[in-house]
């Protein structure tokens, strides 16, 4: 069995557990929902319906047994305690279970990037937290968390444009929570790149909606045929995290539908998600978990979703409006729905026991689907070395090569490379995740993206490795740390004048400046002029420079001293004068340098690194534990760079950022001085389609190129080249689906992957049913693997049936999806770039 795919058929009963796992132990008389024969039958059912309506049964028969009082105990979290099953762990995130109804302790984990915060830290941290004055989070996210893979970032899966990646993701994540017992997976996140400085963009997969859910989907299904419970979050609108507790959004019904709800529709009704995360955010009035017509009119009553529906944790607010809006399980704690509360609801009659009865039924009926009753709660050693081996692959799969003059892949002759970072900065020391913290491990933040990895490769030693193994064990790579105000330097630790370290830079074969934007749950990448996060005290677009940074990702920036101070790395300036340095190989700088990037998600590019004068430009997000193995392998070439950016790079100066309101970030305050507001006033203009709208006048294309965008949404080159032919677009009658087809030649001289996407763009008497609509919407692509001088053929098909409505728009008076008559336009390119673009045809609806 493969990490690769993950696949887990969940028999119990008569049949062996597959991959090991332990299979259930029957009683001599068996309640009727463990009974063998009803086991059996769930495992051998094909269709998924068939499975969940056998799921469903057991569930009613379990719930029909069940006493108040062990009812109250399921609805919600367990305190932090000793997990009966498992002696050894204290955990923080499970719901203990009743061994008389045969109900496992059901345990749940955080880490969008591999299994992170997962119930089981050192029995140490019990004791420590009896100690008066512990910190509360302790348990939650504690370094004694069992080990795991820390994969590439979600965002960097999103930029392979290739669901395999999505769902070679998931498995490596589904079989390590196997292996740890562990059953909800909370993930996928998609929220969208609405704020290119969200701090949370890395865990999801960028800009685009259908993007974002084809990732999801993958992934999900992945996992979920793993046995785990995936939970897609956070639901809906939770596009900040600057106040996230309190934020109160104003989005309109028909920019919710086509942007925001689009990936979660597409997990719902493709991928067949088990649950649903609520966030912490006020949507339209109403607090997520409180918001019946999100929970309950879209996910139940339009989308027929089956499953559950989960808080983020702490994210409750109430206890009987929760629960009547459609939420089924309170997490961390029993806080809101702490049994007094509850008890004193149904004595009241604000709460029926139906209720309780139904929020129930929906976990268990996920939980009996998923085969979590029918296995022995029993931990197993993870193979650390296949996790290890499956992010490497998918790092190295999720590279933007951005630009390249020539410098890359790194000279089969160097014998001297210069590692180049700023001695402020984790990207050129250490292995990079979310939140990584100079001098810290792995895992030492505080967000769900902490992952704690058996080990991490540095940036020098995946270099150096592979030299070692490409037979050039005698090229000499140095390391050169750089101070922020340029102007003094180590060079393998010791001290040098900046002028010196330039010397030495200008003297090397090769040229590596590690730099990027880091960031972690908890803040944005933003400077406030408080501590709270309620008015900025610069341009919001401050922090998608190379620059900028502060101590602690995961807290507000202040220009306050005595908090987290937003500081500038002058990382811009140094790259200027590495570029300006003297050569002395021979070889003009720019041609030897290569500026490695490692985001969050987009950066503003300043003009100077842009076109033949600037550096080659390599985006590799976070890669996690491996981050020294993928850069390396795309360096040397072991490995052709085959991402594509799911995220718009601006030009400094002339992004969406650079023009955005205070009601649209961080918000407005409310006269009583409670809360932000924040209106997405630009409605379906985000990412994209914001710079092609162009509603400020300034970025009109010129000559197909637009001139506020440094880099295009899709954008990604090869260490090959690729010509396409002319595309064809053609209508199938008998499905009403329309299809692009071409064929994509490798003209280079090694073999390498092409993307082909497809746009539309709609009729004009599509913004006369409300919103008007952006020039173009993604709405398909195909990756090919091409040999040199080889031919392969793409097709793309667009379906006005499939469930993110690539043709469709949100009526919201008549509540429904509508078709606008006119003609469509197909585009069809390898960027969202006007310039990249060709017309494959029209079709008139």
């Amino acid at each position: 069995m493969t990490i690769r795919t993950a696949r887990i058929a969940h028999f119990a009963g008569v049949a062996a557990l597959a991959l090991g796992l332990p299979g259930p132990t029957y009683a001599a008389t068996p309640h009727p929902w463990m009974a063998r024969a009803t086991v059996a039958k769930q495992a051998a059912a094909r269709a998924d319906a068939a499975k969940e309506a056998i799921a469903r049964s057991r569930a009613r028969q379990l719930v029909a047994a069940m006493t108040l009082a062990q009812k109250l105990q399921q609805l919600t979290g367990s305190e932090p305690s000793v997990l009966p099953e498992l002696p050894e762990c204290f955990g923080a995130r499970h719901v203990t279970g009743i061994a008389a109804l045969a109900i496992p302790t059901f345990r749940i984990t955080n880490g969008p990037v591999g299994v992170g915060q997962n119930d089981c830290v050192s029995r140490d941290v019990e004791k420590a937290r009896a100690v008066p004055g512990a910190p509360f989070f302790l348990p939650y996210s504690h370094p004694s968390s069992a080990h795991a893979t820390a994969l590439p970032s979600g965002m960097a899966v999103a930029a392979s444009f290739d669901p395999r990646v999505a769902a070679d993701f998931g498995g490596v994540i589904a079989t390590e929570m196997n292996n740890l017992a562990l059953h909800v997976f909370e993930a996928p996140g998609m929220n969208l790149a609405r704020l290119p400085i969200l701090g949370r963009n890395f865990e999801y997969f960028g800009e685009d909606p259908y993007l974002a859910g084809t990732m999801a989907v993958a992934e999900t299904k992945a996992v979920q045929s793993a046995g785990i419970i995936a939970m897609a979050k956070h639901f809906v609108a939770n596009e900040q995290e600057t106040n996230r507790m309190t934020i109160r959004e104003t989005v309109d019904d028909q920019v919710l539908r086509e942007l925001y709800l689009l990936p979660f529709e597409m997990s719902v009704k493709d991928g067949k998600v088990a649950a649903i995360m609520c966030s912490y955010n006020y949507l339209n009035g109403l607090q997520a978990c409180a918001n019946k017509a999100m929970l309950t009119g879209v996910l139940r009553d339009d989308w027929n979703f089956s499953g559950y529906v989960q808080t983020d944790f702490f994210a409750l607010k109430n206890t009987v409006p929760s629960l009547e809006a459609g939420t089924d399980h309170e997490m961390p704690t029993p806080l809101y729905w702490s049994p007094d509360k509850i008890s004193a609801a149904l004595g009241q009659h604000s709460l029926a026991i139906g209720q309780i009865d139904t929020a129930l039924e929906r976990r268990y009926t996920q939980m009996f689907k998923a085969g979590i009753f029918d296995r022995k709660l029993v931990q197993t050693p993870i193979d650390f070395v296949a996790g290890g081996k499956a992010a490497r692959a998918i790092g190295t799969r999720a590279a933007v090569l951005l630009q390249n003059n020539g410098a890359l892949p790194l000279s089969p002759t160097a014998r001297s490379i210069a590692l180049v970072g700023k001695a402020s900065q984790p990207y050129a020391q250490q292995a990079i995740a979310g939140g990584s913290i100079l001098g810290k491990a792995m895992g030492a933040g505080g967000g769900s993206s902490d992952v704690v990895p058996d080990y991490t490769v540095a940036p020098i030693d995946g270099i150096r490795t592979a030299l070692r193994e490409l037979g050039r064990g005698e090229a000499v790579v140095k390391l050169v740390l750089i101070d922020d105000a340029n102007a003094s330097a180590t060079i393998d630790g010791v001290s040098v004048p900046f002028a010196k370290a330039l010397e030495t830079i200008g003297a090397s074969d090769s040229v590596v400046v590690m730099a990027g934007t880091n960031a972690e749950e908890g803040a944005d990448r933003a400077t406030f002029a408080d501590k709270d996060g309620h008015q900025l005290a610069a341009n919001a677009a401050a922090g998608l420079s190379l620059d900028w940074y502060v101590a602690k990702p995961s807290a507000i920036a202040t220009t306050d001293p005595a908090g987290n101070t937003a500081k500038s790395s002058q990382t811009g300036a140094m790259l200027q004068a590495i570029l300006a340095a003297r050569s002395t190989t021979g070889v003009a700088m720019p041609a030897k340098t290569v500026l490695v990037l490692k985001d969050n998600a987009s950066v503003a590019m300043d003009p100077a690194l842009l076109g033949s004068h600037g550096p080659a430009i390599l985006e590799t997000w976070f890669p996690g534990q491996e981050d020294g193995n993928i850069v390396a392998d795309l360096l040397f070439g072991r490995v052709d760079p085959v991402g594509r950016l799911p995220v718009t790079f601006p030009v400094a100066g002339k992004g969406f950022l650079d023009t955005i309101a205070a009601d649209q970030f961080p918000g407005v305050r409310d006269p009583g001085g409670s809360f932000q507001a924040v209106q997405y006033s630009e409605k379906l203009a985000i990412g994209y389609r914001w710079y092609d709208a162009n509603p400020l006048g300034k970025c009109a294309p010129v000559g197909g190129v637009n001139p506020c965008v440094a880099f295009a949404f899709g954008h990604g080159l090869s260490y090959t080249r690729f010509a396409t032919s002319a595309p064809k677009l053609a209508t199938d009658a008998a499905t009403g689906r329309y299809r692009v087809s071409l064929s994509v030649r490798n003209t280079g001289q090694r073999s390498g992957s092409e993307v082909v996407q497809a746009y539309v763009s709609l009729p004009e008497s599509a913004d006369r049913l409300g919103v008007k609509q952006p020039p173009k919407r993604l709405v398909g692509f195909g990756r090919v693997t091409v040999a040199p001088g080889a031919t392969q053929s793409v097709t793309i098909t667009i379906d006005p049936a499939a469930s993110h409505h690539p043709l469709g728009v949100w009526n919201s008076a008549e509540h429904r999806w509508v078709i606008a008559s006119g003609r469509y336009t197909v585009w069809v390119g390898t960027s969202a770039s006007p310039a990249s673009l060709v017309e494959a045809g029209q079709f008139v609806r």
